[in-house]
């Protein structure tokens, strides 16, 4: 099987126009007062079609072809703003296009392009799909940016790790610099402890392929510098403390911080947005070996602090600090981190909406609003210094597993708010970066969280 290369993944949208058969996304209100197109409505009548949320029903011509198709949203479509993504997935393949709906253009094209994602790179047969006219007035590049880098995040996430370790994430990494023009630069195994990042050396040197750090600019120097941290750990196997088979099976997802931001830098550099992008992805598989670090080993990391190894299984914020620390010197106006860091944060707030921390509570509101405005859910979750105590240990400056598991994603926020200092505005998001069970804008399977709203808010504060 050929690695996973960056490409432009082609959208579920046509650009046909006569040929394409007619959608009709109602409301129960419209087969009652009868407001939809004649033969739709004798035929939804005759079925005794109700128009349930995220119901289909075909229409027959009067040959017997396929002359068009019911969708049902309910009596509240706002409740779910991406209901059309079901469309995508219960429509037979051919070309179609939105005859009525009561939902803006840009909801129901972004819903049926979120639906439409298939992973489909390991089967023997693909079935051909539907395609959608997109909306004259939606805004197509920007919807189609938005699939691109949601789609990247959710590729990477779910191709597993014998196709997506350290070696083949730079190689996506690298494509995605080339395509916007963008420079990289990586440093790789020994040459991370000559260059000073001793805790992304430390954590992935047990792997038969070299620990690294991926670094990628785009931008112009003088505007708003934003920088995007992202977790890389391509698979986690828990170290020497080893985790038990049954929570290994979905460690292919570790980097889904590290494909995230770089699906949200895909939108950023595409919409060509007036900022000096940092990228920066600490990349590593935490392995099993002779020279795998140890619980009661204690490193210095690259800004000085020491940290007491007390799990082997809490080893991503460990390469984040170095990260983050990187990241800090250069000041950024905004610096975003995300990671698939704790299972206290889905305990608190379950896989479909990821906790963000911040002290810059300006900050916090406009990523609310932003999240609001997108239906791209987070919450904000507090920095509570009361629990300050609990990254302390005797014997260095810090602990990276805190005893006793109490609030366990608030003490891994406030361990890598300890690597940031000079930044004006920061913000964590420990992200699940997977989907439990099929939506209607997912199938299941790895998950972009958060981007959307991001992106939003970025765009947002330029203008």
């Amino acid at each position: 099987m050929a690695p996973y290369q960056f490409i432009e993944r082609p959208t579920p949208f046509n650009a046909k126009g006569g040929s394409t058969l007619p959608i009709f996304a109602v409301t129960p209100a419209h087969i009652e007062t009868g407001t939809i197109d004649p033969i739709a409505l004798d035929w939804a009548q005759r079925a005794g079609y109700k128009a349930e949320s995220g119901s289909l029903l075909l229409i027959p011509t009067a040959e017997g072809h396929l002359g068009g198709a019911l969708f049902g949203l309910g009596t509240n479509p706002s409740e779910q703003p991406y209901i059309t993504g079901r469309l995508a997935r219960a429509l037979p393949a051919g070309d179609w296009h939105i005859e009525t709906a009561p939902l803006t253009a840009n909801r129901l094209a972004l819903g049926f392009g979120l639906g439409s994602y298939r992973f489909d790179r390991y089967k023997s047969e693909k079935s051909p799909a539907a395609t959608l006219m997109i909306p004259r007035d939606a805004d197509s590049a920007d919807i189609k940016r938005q699939l691109a880098g949601v789609f990247l995040a959710r590729d990477l996430i779910n191709t597993p790790t014998n196709d997506m370790g350290p070696n083949q994430l730079e190689t996506v990494f690298r494509g995605l610099a080339a395509h916007y023009k963008a420079d990289v630069s990586v440093i790789t195994g020994d040459e991370l402890l000559e260059q000073n990042f001793p805790l992304v050396h430390t954590v992935g040197r047990a792997s038969a392929d070299a620990p690294r750090l991926l670094e990628l600019r785009w931008g112009k120097k003088g505007h708003r510098k934003v920088t995007l941290v992202g977790k890389g750990v391509c698979f986690d196997t828990g170290g020497l403390d080893i985790k038990p088979a049954a929570s290994m099976l979905l460690m292919k997802k570790d980097m889904g911080g590290a494909a995230n931001v770089m699906g949200l830098a895909l939108m950023i550099m595409d919409a060509k947005l007036k900022v000096d992008l940092r990228v920066i992805v600490p990349v590593v598989e935490n392995a099993i070996s002779s020279n795998a670090f140890r619980p009661g080993d204690i490193y210095k990391s690259r800004k000085g602090l020491t940290v007491q190894i007390d799990n082997t299984d809490a080893e991503g914020r460990l390469i984040l600090a170095d990260a983050l620390a990187y990241a800090d010197e250069e000041e950024p106006d905004l610096l975003i981190d995300m990671a698939t860091l704790t299972g206290a944060a889905r305990v608190a707030l379950g896989p479909d909406l990821p906790p963000f921390f911040t002290d810059d509570a300006n900050l916090a509101h406009d990523l609310t609003e932003a999240s609001l405005e997108t239906d791209d859910p987070i919450w904000r979750l507090p920095l509570y210094s009361g629990y300050e105590k609990d990254i302390r240990t005797k014997f260095a400056d810090l602990t990276n597993a805190p005893a006793g598991g109490m609030a366990g994603a608030i003490t891994a926020a406030l361990f890598l708010k300890r690597f940031v200092g000079k930044t004006k505005s920061w913000a964590h998001f420990d992200i699940y970066g997977w989907a439990q069970s099929e939506r209607p804008h997912s199938p299941g399977g790895g998950e972009a969280q958060a981007i959307r709203a991001l992106f939003h808010h970025i765009r947002e504060s330029l203008r």
